[in-house]
């Protein structure tokens, strides 16, 4: 493969100029990122503490092999969300090493409102249970949950049924759930260990019951206490609901990475035995290159030098529709097709990413997305020239290949474009964002001003006078709610991304991910809807 070389000028004041304004965008993401750690108010942890458990990022890192990668999913779902129990919900999700096998883990925050669920932790699970079906993987539950939180029900109840059907849609597909139990496991979150695998519940400690005390005394009149209702040794002597009866928190875990050690789990179908090169240019050069401002364009191959093995690429019709750059190499000595946007698409761009698309089906290879597009061209000329039926045929070939998909939105992402790019909508096994990056259905000014062009002429057809100084008030309110609602912020807050990362780390997490993805075997497809020739 050609080693790519680098055309940017690191000591120029683009470059430099750029740099610190990526920077102070990555400063305001690991703001974020510490505030999705937070696990409840110091009076919740001292309690915690005095009862000698552990919190919940503590019991995760517990859990997973010593220097395992650990890829966090979803870190601040919620985050704007108004009402809700803030950054990342209660609960924290993500990927890593147990017993040497890649699983999904899921630790309840129990010191932050209890560990119950609002509506973001809701579709935050939900999304969780996508990955953990689509990627074949084992779960391990560290349980600490009072259910969910009885004024989001009307939002939640319905939607949060969907998590006890996918424990049991992956059981029947050989994928293991284990859960422990090391506090209150009521109501509805009763059924996740229920319904799991295997139950580990921690002595003295697990209580889990459909109803406490309270709801048991005005359903029937009984009068109970907790450990006669849901306690550890009741359900490891008495109802069978646990497995294992555990001394403590560490044992409890213990039991659970024992249990990894013989569950069956799905082989790695690949894993690279070849040295694995380095890029030959530095990752910290990412924040220079990739321009703050979506408006300002940059070369895609920058990007990709610097996340590539030896900053290898072999580039597919190189000086064919080139505004869609096309290629394959190695990230951490996976192979892999990459899609990465250098500005508008095209027909050409289109067409020439829906053959890539076949060939990499064909050859079995994983597909990356790099986005950064304003969508599809339009005008007379692109009318015309069929580009509504060429964007529909890369549209056709990524709704209906069958490889992996990951996508990394480094950019804007707009209209259609967004769609044909494989966005949220199309299934990604995983998608991740720069904090920079865009979405919507098209950039604020534009937005605003095609209201304004209607505007004026519903006054010229109703025949009354156009109010310019009213329109342009309204115009900017509508640029500031626009650009506002296409953030990266307000993206990942509802969920349309697994998470916005620190562009220096896009090689590590685009190479965990590559590994999850080879897990299994890939098996591309030849079969694709109809599409206009």
């Amino acid at each position: 493969m050609q080693i790519l070389k680098s055309k940017i000028n690191t000591n120029g004041k683009q470059f430099k100029e750029n740099y610190a304004e990526m920077l102070q965008l990555v400063e305001q993401l690991n703001v974020h990122f510490e505030e999705s750690r937070f696990q409840g108010k110091e009076k919740h942890i001292e309690r915690a503490r005095k009862k000698n458990k552990l919190l919940a990022r503590e019991r995760l890192e517990y859990v997973l092999d010593p220097d395992s990668p650990f890829l966090e999913l979803l870190p601040l779902a919620g985050m704007k969300k108004k009402g809700g129990f803030g950054t990342g919900g209660t609960n924290v999700s993500g990927i890593g090493l147990v017993s040497g096998k890649l699983c999904m883990i899921n630790s309840n925050v129990g010191t932050r409102k209890g560990g119950s669920v609002d509506y973001s932790t809701t579709f935050k699970a939900l999304r969780i249970g996508e990955i953990t079906l689509e990627n074949k993987l084992p779960t391990i539950n560290l349980v600490e949950s009072g259910g969910a939180n009885l004024p989001d029900q009307d939002k939640i109840f319905n939607y949060g049924g969907e998590t006890f059907r996918q424990i049991t849609q992956r059981s029947k597909l050989g994928l293991t759930t284990i859960s422990i139990v090391f506090g209150n496991a009521t109501a509805g979150g009763a059924y996740v260990p229920g319904m799991s695998d295997f139950s580990i519940f921690q002595k003295n400690a697990a209580k889990v019951f459909l109803a406490g005390p309270p709801l048991v005394k005005m359903a029937t009149n009984e009068i109970a206490t907790d450990e006669e209702l849901g306690g550890a040794e009741m359900h490891s002597k008495i109802s069978g609901v646990s497995d294992y009866l555990a001394q403590d928190e560490l044992d409890g875990i213990r039991i659970a990475r024992e249990i990894m050690q013989f569950v069956h789990t799905q082989k790695p179908h690949y894993i690279p035995t070849e040295k694995i090169e380095e890029p030959i240019y530095d990752n910290e050069e990412i924040l220079g290159l990739v321009p703050a401002n979506i408006k300002t364009p940059f070369d895609v191959r920058e990007l990709i030098m610097r996340i590539s093995d030896g900053s290898k690429f072999s580039e597919f019709k190189t000086n064919y529709g080139n505004t869609l750059v096309t290629g394959w190499t190695k990230i951490h000595g996976y192979p892999v097709g990459i899609l990465a946007n250098n500005g508008v698409i095209f027909s050409e761009s289109a067409n020439k990413g829906a053959q890539f698309i076949q060939l990499s089906n064909k050859n079995n290879i994983p597909l990356i997305f790099i986005h950064n597009t304003t969508g599809y061209m339009v005008g007379k000329k692109y009318e015309e020239g069929g580009i509504i039926k060429n964007g529909a045929k890369l549209i056709n070939a990524v709704s209906n290949s069958e490889v992996p998909h990951i996508t990394l939105m480094v950019g804007s992402s707009y209209g259609a474009g967004n769609y044909g790019m494989n966005g949220r909508s199309y299934h990604p096994r995983f998608l991740f964002a720069y904090p920079n990056s865009k979405i919507g259905v098209m950039g604020s000014e534009q937005l605003a001003g095609v209201m304004e062009i209607i505007q004026k002429a519903a006054a010229k057809k109703m025949g009354i006078p156009f109010d310019k100084e009213n329109a342009e008030m309204i115009k900017q309110m509508m640029m500031m709610e626009a650009e506002e609602k296409s953030s990266a912020w307000h993206s990942t807050s509802e969920l349309w991304d697994d998470g916005i990362i620190d562009p220096r780390e896009t090689r590590n997490y685009l190479g965990f991910s590559l590994a999850i993805a080879y897990n299994q075997k890939i098996k591309g497809t030849d079969t694709y809807g109809v599409w206009r020739m």
